[in-house]
């Protein structure tokens, strides 16, 4: 199983380089006021991707800030843990050669 994803990791990594190399012409990025950034597809693709990764990441920290403090506040309510129970010791296994054995000799 571990090399099997192995080699999917390799086939997905080798899938993208091939699209970064047959993606190297240039592509134009046009924003507002007149502004435009000349610059590879591939680079162009991996910034949206990265700006993409960022922008939900950011959308995401506020909940999680707010989740986080409530389990903060969750677990100061809880009583503290009683003290772990003393063990008890295990009943003695009978041994087995001792017995006499059955009728049928099993």
């Amino acid at each position: 199983m571990k090399y099997l994803l192995w080699l999917l990791k390799a086939a997905i990594f080798f899938t993208l380089f091939a699209f970064a190399l047959n993606n190297q012409q240039d592509a134009t990025v046009h924003f507002f006021f007149g502004t435009h950034w000349s610059a590879p597809l591939v680079l162009v693709v991996l910034t949206a991707f990265a700006a993409g990764v960022v922008v939900g990441v950011l959308g995401m920290v506020p909940r999680w800030w707010k989740h986080r403090s409530a389990a903060r506040r969750a677990q100061a309510a809880l009583p503290p843990e009683p003290a772990a129970p003393a063990p008890v010791a295990a009943p003695a296994v009978p041994d087995l050669q001792q017995q006499p054995p059955s009728i049928h000799g099993i």
